[in-house]
């Protein structure tokens, strides 16, 4: 018995050329929906339409640059003329322009904002409103990553990127449950483009290149694996099997799946009806405090298994 059957269903997914959104794409096609591609690079979107086509599937492409309202409302448009609704939204379009914080531009801040923050949000509205008019529901899925969660070096455009993402899916499940549209957060690992620059997991990129199987450690305790590893995850969200789960932020990766929590206070304290002093606050924080202290950045150790294999 399946419990995920999307036959029926009509899927956009951003930036689904290559990486996690062809996989996503593909995945979803997989499971009975049709899907609109989404790429700036037509090649890449006509190629995906393809292959899509050689698993039975059914997909059309939009090359548009997500950001514009007018972008999204293209991809839905698209959707709607095609094939005659929509019913999943995946917001996964995204770049890079890694620096520090003392050497990145206005430029390339803004550049990322607009892929990742608007792209998502107009891609989201746009998506929304069809949804509500067709008055079946819905299911918005967006992607996150790790460093919107804990941060990354040389990273600040894009953690402020995801970190708001996530903010945004808390919102928009709350404003959306009437209408039966759930909203997700999909925090992926996995060997693209995007993670080729990250130092600790090199190794594992070169041995899925090579055709080497990875390492138990870089599946589980890394949750490092290939995009294929992660799409499942998103077809699980676009079912009905997924009806009830909303406003949740889930990890993704090789053999790791994990839910997320929501940002909670872990130390509280009172004062005794004055306020805080700055004095006071430096008497209570060492003994109260700073054992509770959070971590920032990937915290990575190192695998008993050495190198990947």
């Amino acid at each position: 018995m399946h419990h995920v059957d999307l036959a029926g269903k009509v899927a956009i997914v951003t930036g689904s050329g290559r990486g996690l959104g062809l996989a996503y794409a593909t995945e979803l096609a997989r499971c009975g929906a049709a899907v609109v591609v989404n790429d700036v690079d037509a090649g890449a979107a006509e190629a995906a339409v393809s292959a899509i086509a050689d698993i039975g599937g059914k997909a059309v492409a939009e090359v548009v640059p997500v950001g514009a309202q007018e972008a999204a409302q293209a991809l839905v448009d698209r959707a709607v003329a095609e094939f005659g609704r929509l019913d999943i939204l995946v917001n996964n379009a995204g770049i890079l322009r890694d620096s520090t914080l003392w050497k990145m531009t206005d430029e390339a801040f803004d550049a990322v904002m607009t892929t990742h923050v608007r792209g998502t949000f107009t891609c989201t509205r746009a998506a929304a409103i069809r949804m509500r008019e067709q008055g079946d529901g819905g299911r918005i899925i967006c992607i996150g990553s790790p460093t919107g969660q804990v941060g990354n070096f040389g990273q600040t455009n894009y953690a402020a990127a995801k970190a708001g993402i996530v903010g945004m899916v808390r919102t928009w499940a709350m404003e959306l449950a009437r209408a039966n549209i759930t909203v997700n957060a999909v925090v992926p690992v996995a060997a693209t483009a995007m993670t080729e620059t990250v130092p600790f997991v090199q190794p594992y990129i070169e041995a899925l290149k090579e055709g080497r199987a990875l390492p138990r450690y870089a599946r589980e305790q890394l949750g490092f694996g290939t995009p294929e590893d992660a799409a499942g995850l998103v077809a699980f969200l676009a079912s009905d099997a997924a009806r009830d789960i909303t406003g949740q932020a889930i990890g993704i990766g090789g053999d790791r799946l994990s839910l997320w929590s929501h940002p909670t206070e872990v130390v509280v304290e009172f004062a005794d009806g004055t306020g805080w002093s700055a004095d006071g606050i430096a008497a209570a924080w060492p003994g109260k405090y700073a054992a509770a202290l959070q971590t920032v950045g990937p915290q990575v150790e190192p695998s008993s298994e050495g190198q990947a294999q």
